[in-house]
């Protein structure tokens, strides 16, 4: 039986739209709307209503493009459409970031004086979006853009997340187009090569420590608005890889994304393949492949305070760049895919296709009959070490890798997973670090932080092997634990969508996570010292 995904009639552009515009009431609750507030304008209902933080997430004014969208697009059934409340509130949400920004028009995210390179240029593409799109006259919210597009375009972040290089080169095209200026041509210029350059030969973008499929949509749709306005051979090189790359990674059910990918996400922003479908169909059938996921109900839920927006913004340009004359479907290629840069491997034998991580360990989505059969984020470990800790086999790291015509084997360590979380001292800690010398360096603050909750990783005293063996179209997975001594071992167990690093857009809600946590602790109570666990599964 061939993928569902493969072979549908398109579905409507409506389900974008649809999808988006339920986001729209919880937008509106996260804003403080009274006027004569003096916190009106701001989306961050933690800081203003809740009163439980300190200052205001700089991030959360990018919820002014949805809001500008919903307000602007003819969409059948838009109780939003050209009403006026709609757009006074998009533009007070302007202000208001305008207004709690640092003098330098940079922004706060996480913690004060972070200056987040992200929210801020997250917030400005919104922002100079929603002033064209609402045709609006203000010098005040003029002159804030023009300071945060100056420090973006001055400031170079830690870690390497290729969708941020590329949010701010477009920032800064859309400024110079507002502006009518040039002023920031040359760092432009820095930044795009520096997307390019971070671009794999396989055709995916660098993300932290590795490959994410999720980001990497992001970043297709930001550089697909880019050439829409720059059209260059380097844009349009780097767009045809990447897209040609994003679409092994919807799934025989139309899901996307997940735990075999560096950062966990299942992220994916549409609107990129819509504006590069108009010169490369097969970004089109993408679209097409994805809805039939969305149309059941297998899309992630990215409705929390801080991410809402993301998801948002990008369904309602999809709507908007939507192309009625679709692609035929091409049925995925049988056989074995190896991408080795990104650690990825994709096989199809007739109606089975396994994702599977080379570079976590082996976790690994199964899929039979177009439908998900099994999901699987290796060993988890609870160890007395000190103190009860958690060891994993999915940190991104380099394992030994055997390959069969017909099996797999992958061996390594485990690793402490990564579980830091903020106490009352802490909180004080930091506060006192940032208001003192932190707010000079924030940049180093960032870095050390990054290292804390999510590169890296340090071995536990645990060692395992998985070896994945095909008969014909049927997986038989064998396990195998090691341990030095199990007396300190108190659980043990295999979770369908465990992870172990802190990725903003991690962690959110996707149907299939239903599968419940497979428990070996009886089985490890049982061995003796010098025994390994071993567990043999068919799927």
């Amino acid at each position: 039986m061939s993928d569902p995904a493969s072979r549908f009639a398109p579905a409507s552009r409506d389900l974008f739209a649809k999808e988006a515009l339920a986001q729209i009431p919880k937008i509106l609750t996260l804003q403080d709307r009274n006027a004569h507030s003096p916190t009106y304008g701001c989306f961050d209902r933690n800081f203003w209503h809740y009163k439980i933080i300190d200052f205001p997430s700089g991030m959360a004014a990018e919820f002014v493009w949805p809001l500008a969208l919903a307000y602007s697009l003819p969409i059948a059934g838009n109780p939003y459409y050209h009403q006026q409340a709609i757009k006074d509130w998009a533009e007070a949400g302007m202000i208001y970031a305008a207004r709690s920004a640092h003098a330098d028009g940079s922004c706060d995210d996480y913690f004060p004086f972070e200056k987040a390179a992200g929210a801020a240029a997250f917030s400005l593409l919104a922002g100079l979006e929603t002033y064209v799109l609402l045709n609006l006259h203000n010098p005040e919210v003029l002159d804030f853009f023009a300071k945060r597009a100056d420090w973006l375009a001055g400031h170079h972040e830690s870690g390497r997340l290729t969708n941020h290089q590329a949010l701010i080169v477009l920032c800064l095209e859309k400024a110079g187009r507002l502006f009518e200026s040039n002023r920031w041509d040359k760092l432009k210029a820095r930044r795009l090569k520096r997307v390019i350059e971070w671009q794999n030969e396989e055709g995916w973008f660098q993300e932290y420590e590795g490959c994410d499929p999720g980001y990497h949509t992001l970043t297709v749709a930001l550089l697909a608005q880019l050439y829409e306005l720059t059209p260059s051979p380097e844009i349009k090189g780097a767009l045809q890889k990447a897209v040609y790359f994003a679409a092994h990674f919807v799934h025989p059910d139309g899901s996307f994304g997940g735990e075999y990918t560096s950062r966990n996400t299942y992220n994916y922003f549409p609107h990129g393949f819509e504006i590069a479908g108009r010169w490369l169909p097969e970004a089109l059938a993408i679209n097409d492949r994805f809805l039939v996921g969305l149309a059941n109900g297998l899309g992630s839920c990215y409705a929390d305070d801080h991410i809402i927006g993301h998801h948002t913004w990008s369904y309602l340009l999809t709507y908007q760049h939507w192309i009625a004359e679709r692609p035929v479907p091409i049925e995925p290629k049988q056989g074995r895919l190896h991408f080795k840069h990104a650690g990825i491997l994709i096989e199809r034998r007739g109606p089975a296709v396994l994702y599977l991580a080379l570079n976590k360990g082996g976790v690994f989505k199964f899929f039979l009959n177009g439908r998900l059969a099994h999901s699987d984020t290796q060993f988890s470990a609870r160890i007395e070490d000190g103190k009860l800790r958690t060891a994993v086999a999915h940190l991104v790291a380099k394992y030994d890798v055997e390959f069969g015509d017909e099996h797999i084997t992958i061996r390594g360590k485990l690793g402490w997973a990564k579980m830091k979380q903020m106490t009352t001292f802490n909180l004080i800690a930091l506060r006192g670090l940032m208001f003192t010398v932190g707010r000079f360096f924030p940049d180093l603050i960032r870095k050390i932080l990054q290292r804390i909750l999510i590169t890296g990783k340090k071995s536990a005293p645990l060692e395992f092997t998985r070896t994945l063996a095909w008969n014909h179209e049927q997986l038989n997975i064998n396990d195998q634990l090691s341990s030095p001594s199990w007396d300190k071992v108190h659980a043990v167990g295999i979770g369908s969508s465990q992870t172990s690093i802190y990725v903003v857009m991690s962690r959110t809600w996707q149907a299939g996570q239903l599968q419940p946590w497979l428990d070996l602790t009886a089985q490890v109570r049982a061995l003796k010292n010098g025994e390994p666990l071993t567990l043999t599964r068919t799927l």
